[in-house]
């Protein structure tokens, strides 16, 4: 059961994004990212991440200066989350408002790592004889 209390503080994150969440919002909602469907403050458990998608499963947080001194609490964060069967990268505000391409570039590699290949088809074509 959901908790109710998350659910709303997650609602409330969502009307009041940080500029950095923001930016990177409009890069990736509505399946424009590599055609994958992000959420905003999405409740995973007893956390609350940033950007998650359910296919492929990844998280993106966005890390702000209060993080420098949460580095434990972030690390039991991710484990939790990886074995929930995400895979967690992490931005900090900086390199979103410096240099988002970069950020969008490297993102789209670990999408790309975490998508099955596609099927080869035999030489013969798709039916063999």
């Amino acid at each position: 059961m959901r908790d109710v209390r998350l659910t709303e503080f997650a609602r409330e994150n969502r009307k009041a994004m940080s500029e950095p969440e923001t930016r990177i919002w409009l890069q990736l909602r509505a399946e424009r990212f590599q055609g994958v469907k992000f959420r905003r403050q999405k409740v995973i458990g007893s956390y609350i991440a940033d950007f998650a998608a359910n296919e492929p499963k990844i998280v993106v947080e966005i890390d702000g200066y209060t993080h420098d001194a949460d580095d434990a609490r972030d690390a039991i964060r991710t484990r939790f989350l990886e074995s929930e069967g995400y895979r967690v990268v992490r931005y900090t505000n900086v390199d979103v408002m410096q240099n988002l391409e970069g950020v969008l570039i490297h993102l789209a590699s670990v999408i790309g790592e975490m998508q099955p290949p596609l099927p080869t088809l035999s030489p013969e074509g798709e039916r063999a004889k």
